[in-house]
């Protein structure tokens, strides 16, 4: 594979913006403008996609499409070193990097506050952005969904996990892979278990994005939707869309791994949030439930019915489900789902929803 970057080519129905933030991140920008019919709603809507260093798929980018149909100013963009967003040395992939990059974009949005809806990986950001009152500033109410581990204390927990997802069940993804080139598969495997550092000289970190697939993440694809959903798992992404920097993830869910806990800072969080939870969660339930533990600003929890980590995936009415449940709280209506579970809920939440 070539060792300077190949980045992904240009979307037929969007055209990326770069924005150099003051942070040194350079990222791409997506701009979903509302529609032209019915009513706006004046609160911008900035999307966190999960990876945690990964390009924004295109079926999520048709979910951020239907939010801009409903009225929404819907703005997303690739953390560094995912999708069209430029590298970073390998050392200044951290979640606190990411963390100021998202207070970085907000002000250079220049629209005052937002809102943000934070999915795996990126409600984990957005989690730590509440818990810092400089960024939480900047906020004016967050979704968190699904999220991934908060801080060291949180990603340490192994234990409750949803209904049974699709891994094992599912075939078996078709494409290349850079699995099963040996040099690759030796690198990456022995980075997954913290015998070789991200930064390792084998692989360059260009290098390691340009060979990397979508079929390379084809158990972990399967663990994001229901059993039931095993033999209709929709096509995430394009071949020229993907991409997914592995070296940099593990990096920065290093430093995620190796924070102190946030649970002081979150107790002190005033902005208006929601969390929603998958029925099939690939997630460790306490990833999630510890956010609502912790935050006392959590208004309403919406427990997603028939759908797995990726809650809008195209299949059945799951994206109009997901969209529902998101602009009812944005515009300050009454919840489509029951506020379920509460805090008073988890330990019975806990033992029976698993």
């Amino acid at each position: 594979m070539p060792t300077a970057r190949r980045y992904p080519p240009a979307l037929p129905f969007v055209t990326p913006q770069h924005w150099s933030l003051t942070t040194g991140s350079r990222v791409a920008v997506y701009h979903y403008p509302p529609a032209q019919t019915g009513p706006r709603h004046p609160t911008p809507l900035v999307y966190l996609n999960g990876g945690p260093v990964r390009g924004i798929s295109v079926l999520d980018h048709r979910f951020l499409q239907l939010l801009a149909r409903q009225g929404y100013d819907v703005y997303a963009y690739e953390q560094a070193g995912g999708g069209r967003s430029d590298l970073l040395p390998m050392g200044q992939y951290t979640i606190s990097r990411s963390v100021g990059d998202l207070a970085a974009v907000v002000d250079r949005l220049n629209k005052g506050k937002v809102d943000i809806l934070g999915f795996s990986s990126g409600g984990a950001v957005l989690t730590r952005a509440l818990a810092d009152p400089s960024v939480a500033a900047r906020l004016y109410r967050a979704i968190i969904a699904e999220p991934g581990p908060m801080d060291g204390p949180t990603a340490h927990i192994a234990w409750h996990k949803g209904r049974e997802s699709a891994r094992g069940l599912a075939p078996a993804p078709t494409g290349p892979r850079l699995t099963h080139i040996p040099r690759y598969a030796v690198a990456f495997g022995l980075m997954r278990l913290g015998l070789l550092s991200p930064d390792t000289g084998l692989i360059g970190q260009a290098e390691g994005d340009n060979a990397f697939t979508a079929a390379d993440l084809g158990s972990d694809t399967a663990s994001a939707y229901c059993a039931r959903d095993a033999h209709r798992i929709p096509a995430e992404d394009t071949a020229q869309n993907f991409s997914f920097s592995p070296a940099a993830s593990l990096r920065i869910q290093q430093t995620v791994k190796d924070s102190p806990s946030m649970a002081p800072q979150l107790r002190q969080s005033r902005t208006p949030a929601m969390l929603m939870i998958a029925e099939c969660s690939s997630q460790v339930r306490q990833w999630e439930t510890a956010v609502l533990a912790d935050d006392p600003a959590i208004q309403r929890t919406q427990y997603m019915p028939g759908v797995g980590h990726h809650m809008w995936n195209g299949l059945d009415d799951n994206n109009d489900r997901a969209a529902a449940v998101i602009t009812a709280f944005l515009e300050g209506k009454p919840a489509p789902l029951p506020n379920y579970p509460t805090r008073d809920d988890l330990p019975a939440f806990l033992r029976t929803h698993k």
